[in-house]
């Protein structure tokens, strides 16, 4: 008689095929609650402590830790006659999946002890044993396969050697998956004091397999911790799926908006090619559009948006006809989500969590390696800032200062953002030069350049970015400082009758 053994978690799907299997006259056994889900629904099943003649130890952490169980999984055809002298059955069939410990590490507060407690020992070295052996014994982790195995038992009395084998594969990219978890877990989890560790192992799994990367004849795909994860973790609610260039667009739309309160403004950053061309903050996300696309309505269209607050229908009016590749917000109010449903058919609409949370790390692939550092979250608590010249910024110039020191953070270096008040008015980056990029966000303000602000995220090393920027019209700057020409620098800024604040705190962002 052959004997299925059944050690689940995740119990979706188990009573069809434990009844299958019984009706064809197979032995199950069961442990813990999993032969008390299947005795309540009318199936009968061995439990495992019948099997090892040993009683669950620990409170459930020993069940299925037994010779019994795994010299029953592990026999190979060779190994039949010494196996039946020890009085242990084989075992043909093992389902089980594990503890969910990537689901209760990822609920906030979750605390270590509670994280050790879902880590599981017995149901990962079933699945090993069960796929290390698969020239014999069918190993299932997936609740989706349970109805193709047991019809395919159904038909044919048996389990293919190349399904085993393929079920084997997933059970151990599984189990892979699960270690991996569990590494990052207590490499960086809140327990550690410092979030980098001398080996990362990152379990990703393909989830959307993309029409191809940033160039048509670029193959490419989007993985994740999760086949459920949708795109930047959020759900994406109507258009077409993402595309590579999409996806690197909302990311960077996502953290443009993610260092302001949604709880005291609303804040809309426009992004084309990964760097804002506008972003501003207001009273209402409308009040805060018009200004985010004069900034630069040009490089606009076929942007990407990104909001902190719940888009309303006096936001969808304010878009106008404008063409945007996608929209991510927080939330939609159902009358705005039908609407841009109805008239924008290919834009892609992203719900985010409201948690505005970034990862603690980033990861960058380089030829032979991977870098990772700690993600910018701005400046350290400790930062203090310094009013470095004789002509002190008034308060309307301060305001628009730390306005523009976020944005400038989200902009390719050598970044340079001018602002007036709470919007930007000309953005520069990604250049070479600094003075270049001076010279393209006065370009970009135009007029508007006079009476602003300007902010860029690293140190001036010449006079001549603040002398562009004065002749624009610019009155204030806001600087890291560190140059070895900081003195001439402020010396220029004097003369010209600018305000400049160093913060001692530098944001490259390549």
């Amino acid at each position: 008689m052959p004997r299925a053994l059944f050690s689940v978690s995740d119990k979706t799907g188990l009573e069809t095929l434990a009844q299958g299997l019984a009706q064809l006259g197979w032995d199950l056994v069961a442990s813990g609650g999993t032969a008390q889900k299947l005795t309540e629904s009318g199936i009968e099943v061995v439990p495992v402590e019948r099997v090892t003649n040993s009683p669950e130890m620990l409170g459930g952490r020993v069940k299925t830790l037994h010779p019994a169980i795994h010299a029953g999984i592990l026999a190979r055809d060779s190994d039949l006659d010494e196996l039946k002298q020890t009085g242990y059955a084989p075992i043909d069939l093992v389902v089980c999946n594990l503890y969910p410990f990537q689901k209760v590490t990822s609920q906030p507060g979750v605390s270590l002890d509670e994280a050790i407690e879902n880590i599981d020992i017995g149901g990962v070295t079933l699945l090993r044993g069960a796929a290390k052996n698969y020239s014999r014994v069918t190993v299932i982790v997936d609740p989706a396969d349970y109805l193709p195995v047991l019809e395919e038992i159904q038909k044919t009395g048996r389990v293919s050697l190349e399904v085993r084998r393929r079920l084997a594969l997933k059970a151990f990219t599984h189990t892979r998956d699960y270690d991996a978890a569990i590494t990052a877990y207590l490499a960086t989890g809140s327990s550690l004091e410092h979030p980098l560790s001398d080996t990362f192992t990152l379990a990703v799994k393909q989830t959307q397999e993309l029409r191809y990367g940033e160039n048509p004849h670029q193959k490419a795909g989007f993985f994740a911790e999760s086949a459920s994860t949708g795109p930047l973790n959020g759900e994406l609610l109507a258009g077409k799926p993402l595309s590579y260039n999409n996806i690197l667009d909302a990311d960077s739309a996502w953290r443009a908006i993610c260092p302001f309160d949604p709880e005291k403004e609303a804040a809309v950053a426009i992004i084309k090619h990964l760097t804002p061309c506008g972003v501003a903050v207001a009273e209402t996300l409308a009040d805060a559009f018009t200004p985010a696309l004069e900034s630069d309505p040009v490089s606009a269209f076929g942007g990407v948006i990104a909001v902190n607050q719940k888009i309303d229908d006096v936001f969808v009016d304010a878009l106008g006809s404008l063409f945007i590749e996608v929209i991510i917000a927080p939330d939609f109010a159902d009358s705005a989500l039908a609407r841009l449903k109805d008239n924008r058919k290919n834009c892609r609409l992203i719900r985010m969590a409201q948690n505005f949370r970034l990862p603690r790390l980033e990861f960058r692939s380089v030829l032979g390696g991977v870098l990772v550092q700690e993600t910018d979250f701005g400046d350290p608590e400790t930062t203090t800032w310094k009013v470095v010249t004789q002509r002190r910024p008034s308060d309307e110039e301060t305001s628009a200062m730390e306005f523009a020191w976020k944005v400038v953070q989200q902009v390719k270096s050598n970044a340079i953002v001018i602002a007036r008040q709470r919007a930007t008015v000309g953005i520069g980056g990604g250049l070479s030069s600094r003075v270049d990029s001076v010279r393209l966000a006065v370009a970009k303000a135009g007029e508007k350049a006079a009476g602003a602000v300007l902010a860029s995220d690293a140190f001036f090393p010449f006079p001549d970015g603040v002398e562009e920027a004065a002749r624009a019209g610019v009155t204030a700057v806001i600087q890291p400082g560190g140059a070895l020409r900081d003195q001439t620098v402020i010396e220029a800024a004097d003369s010209l009758g600018i305000a400049m604040i160093f913060t001692n705190v530098r944001h490259f962002r390549h």
